[in-house]
């Protein structure tokens, strides 16, 4: 830790005494939340290049405010719009660059183009995670009057449908939105495609039914969706071993076993839920029975709740940004520590029993207690600790390989639901602090 802060000294001060702008490319103010890495792939060079140019280490974490040379880049012209700051409805065309979070469906709606013309201008997919510090080209003919979806759900003005949309505004519930409209909380749950168990966040756009209005509640301007569902999960059917599952699965049976708390040398039990490697082939061919049996391993999903304040406590002590904690546990279970995923992920931290181990085994000074709400998180934020230092710091990154796991990322990138679910946990920052 000491070492990397004195790269990271070195790095700033060596990053202040660049000049405003230089002929061997464009000047850029690292933003919150930036990483060498991040800085790279949003320009479309190479770390090492960027590295080279600024006489840094590849390794080297750069500290928000420092001012890097982005070579091959050219530099901005004066009155050139500031970052992320692209003005809504020019006709024209133009470049911008995305903010700290900015999301491709935010800045569609700001400059008045659809999404699908965004990504298209951008080689993009419409679902892409756009990084900060990235350059896009705004479509030339972004109309002052188109009135995008996102736009009127901002202003609550009804939707075309005749039913309406809103802002989801911190403390509010499913079931209090449903009543305030007049539509049953399972009509409202389904009309957005949620889980009606897991916790509403505050800046994701509800639609409403034709039957309800626009609600009068007040919302933050960023937007999320909701929580993917997790990744993996699976309910054991009558006729499936573990040995079954591991082969359809290509990972040895111990690392299956291991990853679930279970005994390997124990018969799989039918309605037993289970986590499956990310990418997984398998497909369940026949129902999945009622009943459910929870593995008996640590985490154990025990009843208690922490605030944001005690997780980012809790999370600082270990190296982690408190506000990156406390958004992945408010994501992963609302700071419910008796939650339990139907992919077997336990506690605030949603804790995978395999990792639980691991962590105790590997990074933990002290025996942890499987019941305590206070143990979950300290458990997830030494191995969030862990995934900051294997990704050199970039939290979305990090993020990304809590929840799909960081082999699975750097093999086949991030999934949609992992985009989905990152884009979430970075507006959920700001929210606690960060």
């Amino acid at each position: 830790m000491l070492r990397t802060a004195r790269l990271a000294g070195a790095a700033v001060s060596a990053a202040l005494l660049l000049p405003a702008a230089s002929a061997a490319g464009a000047v850029h103010t690292v933003a919150p939340g930036e990483t060498l890495s991040g800085i790279a792939v949003a320009n479309r060079i190479p770390l090492g290049t960027l590295a080279a140019a600024n006489g840094l280490s590849v390794s080297t974490h750069v500290i928000a405010g420092a001012r890097l040379v982005v070579p091959g880049v050219a530099a901005a012209a004066p009155g050139a719009p500031a970052v992320g700051t692209a003005p809504a409805g020019t006709g024209g065309g133009g470049p911008l660059q995305v903010a700290l979070g900015d999301t491709l469906s935010g800045i569609a709606a700001r400059t008045g183009v659809s999404i699908a013309r965004l990504a298209a201008a951008n080689g993009l997919a419409p679902d892409a995670h756009v990084i900060a510090g990235a350059r896009l080209t705004i479509p030339a003919g972004a109309g002052a009057g188109t009135t995008s979806s996102a736009v009127r759900a901002q202003s609550g003005a009804p939707a075309p449908s005749g039913g309406g949309s809103l802002l989801v505004r911190f403390g509010d519930t499913l079931s209090g939105i449903a009543a305030r409209n007049g539509v049953s909380m399972p009509r409202l749950a389904a009309a957005n495609g949620l889980d009606p168990a897991r916790p509403l966040l505050a800046g994701i756009t509800l639609r409403l039914p034709a039957s309800g209005g626009a609600g009068a509640s007040a919302a933050p301007a960023a937007t999320t969706s909701a929580a993917p569902a997790p990744i993996g999960a699976y309910k054991v059917r009558p006729g499936d071993t573990l040995s079954g599952l591991a082969a359809r699965s290509r990972v040895p049976m111990d690392q299956m076993a291991f990853m679930n708390g279970l005994d390997p040398r124990k018969p799989l039990l039918a309605g037993t839920i289970v986590k499956l490697p990310t990418g997984s082939p398998v497909v369940a061919t026949t129902p999945a029975p009622q009943r459910t049996i929870v593995p008996a391993a640590p985490p154990a999903p025990a009843p208690g709740r922490l605030t944001a304040s005690q997780i980012g406590s809790i999370a600082a002590q270990h190296g982690v940004p408190g506000s990156l904690a406390a958004a992945i546990a408010w994501q992963e279970s609302g700071f419910n520590n008796g939650m339990l995923s139907s992919a077997n992920a336990r506690g605030i931290m949603q804790v995978m029993p395999g990792t639980w181990e691991w962590v105790q085994a590997n990074l933990a000074q002290t025996r942890l207690n499987p019941d305590s709400p206070a143990d979950n998180v300290h458990a997830g934020s030494l191995y969030l600790a862990q995934l900051l230092r294997d990704t050199n710091g970039d939290p979305a990154l990090a993020a990304a390989a809590y929840y799909q796991g960081l082999s699975s990322v750097r093999r086949i990138g991030m999934l949609p639901e992992t985009q989905r679910y990152v884009a979430n946990v970075m507006a959920l920052r700001s929210r606690f602090g960060g």
